[in-house]
């Protein structure tokens, strides 16, 4: 276990975005960044995509169709690995797990596994190393952009998205970016984790959503 607590992230410090101004905002800081670092943390097992054609394929239980629409998008993660490394950007994703895993993060193990393949930084932690940070609620889903502008990512109890707290406060952003800097540090590369955890598993069964 991590002797590590996460900071504190007060709800009435950040500005709320809707879904859609959350994503404009976050496209348009994204693209701005420069020779920055930027942090993603995922904590949720489970999560209700929209606009994902093989996340539908997942839920209507076709798995060959979602490996094979997820195959489709390596072109479009090739290209924006490139276009990070010409701006000299580089986004690091870590990816909490428990285990057993949950059909969502079956799936989304091999979408990570092929981001990775296509040059993002994605690392996996096993969730009881934030025994910790959790004792009395799971830690948010958390984005965070070159350093200046930190997004607690808002999602309903089935896992629906709904919009952002957007934080800008330098001395929390950098609190959180050493905390998740931290367990990333501490985590395993996606990769080996999927050979060991992922490869042999059976296809997914989900419930009815």
């Amino acid at each position: 276990m991590l002797d590590l607590l996460a900071p504190k992230l007060p709800p009435e410090q950040g500005e709320r975005l809707v879904r859609d101004v959350y994503k404009r905002d976050f496209r348009q800081r994204d693209a701005a960044l420069r020779n920055r670092h930027s942090w993603k943390l995922e904590r949720r097992q489970h999560f209700q995509e929209q606009g994902n054609a093989s996340r539908d394929a997942l839920a209507r239980g076709d798995w060959d169709e979602a490996l094979r629409l997820m195959r489709e998008q390596r072109g479009n993660l090739l290209e924006a690995a490139g276009d990070d490394r010409r701006r000299g950007s580089v986004f690091h994703r870590l990816r909490v797990v428990e285990e057993p895993l949950t059909p969502y993060l079956q799936w989304e193990l091999h979408s990570l596994r092929q981001r990775a393949q296509c040059g993002e930084k994605v690392r996996t932690v096993n969730a009881e190393l934030l025994a910790a940070s959790e004792r009395e609620s799971l830690l948010p889903e958390v984005v965070i952009l070159g350093g200046h502008t930190l997004y607690h990512v808002l999602y309903t109890e089935s896992g629906v998205p709904q919009g952002a707290l957007r934080y800008t406060d330098p001395e929390l952003i950098a609190r959180w970016e050493s905390y998740i800097r931290e367990l990333y540090e501490a985590g395993e590369d996606v990769e080996s984790y999927f050979t060991r955890e992922v490869a042999h598993l059976p296809p997914p069964t989900m419930d009815a959503e």
